[in-house]
């Protein structure tokens, strides 16, 4: 039998039916408390049991991408170990808990891959996996600690407590618990009770001494006691404390690992005294790092979108958010960058984990999604792409032949697939006349584009032009050759003319493949009135109206004025 901390007057009592992990070996730090030499855990267990981990969101709101972070380490460590992952609902703030929050993250835990072992939904053996369902194994814990004088009943009113921490702001201490009830008498405790006065538990803290762990990311951590004072873990109302709560759920659940944000490193002194306190094996601890903004603050919504459904809703892929997410923070040692979820489950370890925050930046990420698209095999992205056009009203249809050749020559300018409808109506678009009017334009115009203009348009209405299109890639190549030829031209001096003739714009796609969709989609009436479809035929008649003098004296007069303002 275990000695506990506690009140020097009693003799503490261990609860054996509680310890539900494997014992650890624990290495001891000294505690006086009131004169008496008392014992707690350093927290540097090892574990012998299975790899169990969880994650533990409070449905409050959307699930943050250093949420989703966590989860995905958690996820991994898991795997990687053939071990258990638990989803576990951490709903006692009842007033900002909603179902809808719930079911949402639920959703994008599940859209991300992160399928769960235990859990809403799931069921398991040490359920519920909702601490609104838990309220009464939380009562029963802390009845223990009562009886055996490890907590005890403060009747301190919110005014009472008010003024000690005034005064302990006056005196430059720290906002500990002085109250008479951590001395308090039994028939002092009985009188309140029979007045029907409001009261929470208290756990007792010995006021000397230090609490160590051993964290799987940041190596030794300690804390001293003498800072920390007697904390709630019952409110009056009956609700647990956080601290409380989670550490009867992670024990009582049998998680051997707790991986989570390095904002509950704090936390953990206060669990490491409780799991001590009621007998329990402690987990094994990892505080992972924060996720931060491009100026090195905390992600918050100021910075732009940072909640995993964002992400979904603007065309991210969930296995490029999965890779981008685990190498903010982790990497294998090698300068690769794109993993598959099974590539990170082999390879993934805690002990890479940095310590350092990670930097969310979103062009990387970007960048990645666009990686992860052209890992699609075509014919399924194909079908993604195809049905986003088709539900935003650019095509009619979401597969045949033009769908397919259109995607596979507008993949390699697409990182997100609402990319693909700019891409696409910018093909389908022809601002000829804006182009040649623009900057950039000008010496295009001055350099005799007039001529080409009217080259192009002999080969179209001798029809040269078409059957160069319907011989194919070769036919086009053969046709471009002669096309340059006769125009003693070659290179850019050909190409580029060539393009804003034909497509109204100075960049874009192969020329020859996009000639060939364009005719495709002139034949085949997929493309939808509100997707501004210019026809090739229709091309030709605007290139045919170009007032070309009127061109030519606009390019001089605007030369002329540059010139004169320098």
């Amino acid at each position: 039998m275990a000695s506990l901390i506690g009140s020097p007057l009693l003799r503490i009592r261990v609860f054996p039916e509680v310890t539900l992990l494997k014992p650890t070996r624990l290495s001891f730090v000294r505690f006086r408390r009131g004169g008496s030499l008392v014992k707690a855990a350093s927290a540097a267990p090892t574990f012998d049991g299975d790899v169990r981990v969880r994650f533990a969101p409070s449905p409050t709101g959307n699930l943050h991408v250093g949420g989703a972070r966590t989860a995905l380490f958690n996820y991994l460590f898991a795997r990687s170990k053939g071990g258990k992952f638990v989803l576990r609902i951490e709903d006692t703030d009842l007033e900002r808990s909603t179902k809808q929050s719930e079911e949402a993250l639920l959703h994008d835990l599940s859209w991300l891959g992160l399928d769960w072992d235990e859990g809403p939904g799931v069921g398991g053996e040490y359920g519920p996996y909702r601490q609104s369902e838990r309220n009464s194994m939380y009562k029963e814990y802390a009845e223990k600690l009562l009886n055996s004088g490890l907590a005890y009943r403060c009747f301190c009113s919110n005014e009472e407590l008010e003024q000690m921490k005034e005064i302990a702001n006056l005196k430059k201490l720290p906002p500990v618990y002085t109250g008479k009830w951590a001395t308090a008498t039994e028939e002092e405790a009985q009188d309140e009770l029979a007045k029907g006065t409001p009261y929470t538990y208290r756990f007792r803290v010995p006021k000397e001494g230090t609490v160590k762990i051993n964290d799987l990311i940041r190596g030794e951590v300690s804390w001293n006691l003498d800072t920390l004072g007697d904390f709630v873990i019952l409110r009056s109302n009956g609700q647990p404390v956080y601290n409380f709560c989670v550490t009867v759920d992670d024990a009582t659940m049998r998680i051997s690992h707790v991986i989570r944000a390095e904002e509950h490193l704090p936390n953990t002194l206060r669990q490491a005294l409780i799991y001590k306190a009621l007998g329990f094996s402690m987990p094994q601890f990892a505080h992972v790092s924060l996720i931060l903004a491009p100026d090195r603050s905390k992600l918050s919504k100021r910075h732009g979108a940072t909640s995993v459904g964002q992400f979904k809703e603007m065309g991210y892929l969930p296995q490029a958010m999965v890779n981008y997410l685990a190498l903010l923070g982790w990497g294998d040692g090698t300068e690769n960058e794109f993993f598959t979820m099974e590539q990170l489950v082999e390879k993934f370890s805690i002990e890479r984990v940095n310590k350092s925050g990670a930097v969310f930046d979103s062009a990387k990420l970007r960048w990645m999604n666009g990686q992860h698209l052209k890992a699609i095999p075509q014919d399924q992205l194909t079908k993604v792409i195809g049905e986003h056009w088709k539900s935003n009203g650019i095509l009619f249809e979401s597969e045949g032949m033009f769908v397919k050749e259109v995607v596979d020559l507008l993949k390699d300018g697409i990182e997100l697939i609402p990319d693909s409808d700019t891409a696409l109506l910018n093909l389908l678009s022809y601002p000829l006349h804006n182009t040649l009017a623009s900057a950039e334009g000008r010496p295009l115009v001055e350099d005799k584009l007039s001529e080409v203009a009217a080259s192009l348009l002999s080969a179209y209405d001798s029809g040269e032009f078409h059957k160069a299109l319907e011989e194919g890639h070769a036919g086009w190549q053969q046709w471009v050759k002669s096309f340059g030829k006769s125009l003693k031209r070659k290179g850019k001096s050909l190409f580029m003319p060539l393009r804003v003739l034909l497509t109204g714009k100075f960049h874009g796609p192969d020329m020859g493949m996009a000639m060939h969709v364009l005719r495709e989609a002139g034949l085949c009436g997929i493309i939808t009135p509100q997707a501004g479809f210019v026809t090739l035929d229709e091309r030709f008649k605007i290139m045919r109206e170009v007032d070309w003098e009127a061109l030519n004296r606009d390019s001089k007069a605007e030369s002329v004025a540059v010139a004169s303002s320098h």
